[in-house]
């Protein structure tokens, strides 16, 4: 009799531009369920933003000047929580001193160039917003990964990391890497409710 093998682990590496998706069982403020975009891991440390966790805030409240949009924001992570970030699929040149994490795919730059592009309706699905990032110390990510506490993905779209509107998005990651984790993804929050 064969047996079902639940360890929450890949071969995949973490490397810039992978999703991390984080062990059912973590129980986290700001980590419990999320997808991770990381946007650099070196040796100096990693950081990312969490796609799948969000406040109930208006950008107006940070930048009154800001485009009349209806942007969901998302709470990327403990550090830096009174600051604002940004990712973005804009083409090079179109946004000054944006860092390329995967082809078509950036974070920061000229925060006024966003906001001017931003005023044109066809963009806004271009940009996703955070209010603080998820930062590991070095080596702390490798660590975290041995202990299976994130498995790293490297199948996903650029549609589901721009999505705000998927409420499922930790187990489609999940759901996505085959038969063992589709079995993991619908495991419930607290066992005890089933």
């Amino acid at each position: 009799m064969k047996t079902l093998d639940l360890s929450f682990r890949n071969n995949e590496k973490p490397t810039r531009g992978c999703l991390l998706v984080s062990d059912p069982f973590l129980h986290d403020a700001y980590f419990t369920r999320s997808v991770v975009l990381l946007c650099e891991n070196n040796k100096d440390g990693a950081f990312g933003f969490v796609l799948n966790n969000y406040l109930e805030i208006d950008l107006h409240d940070f930048d009154s000047s800001f485009p009349d949009i209806d942007a969901r924001v998302g709470l990327g992570g403990p550090v830096a929580k009174e600051s604002l970030f940004f990712i973005h699929k804009f083409e090079p040149g179109e946004v000054n001193g944006s860092t390329q994490i995967q082809k078509g795919l950036y974070y920061g730059g000229d925060y006024e160039q966003i906001c001017s592009l931003l005023k044109w309706e066809k963009n806004h699905d271009k940009v996703r917003f955070f209010i603080g990032y998820s930062g590991w110390s070095p080596k702390q990510l490798d660590e975290e990964i041995e202990s299976d506490a994130w498995i790293p993905i490297h199948n996903h779209t650029a549609e589901m990391i721009f999505n705000t509107a998927n409420t499922n998005l930790w187990k489609e990651c999940l759901e996505m890497q085959g038969e063992k984790f589709k079995f993991i993804a619908n495991f419930p929050r607290n066992p005890s409710d089933n």
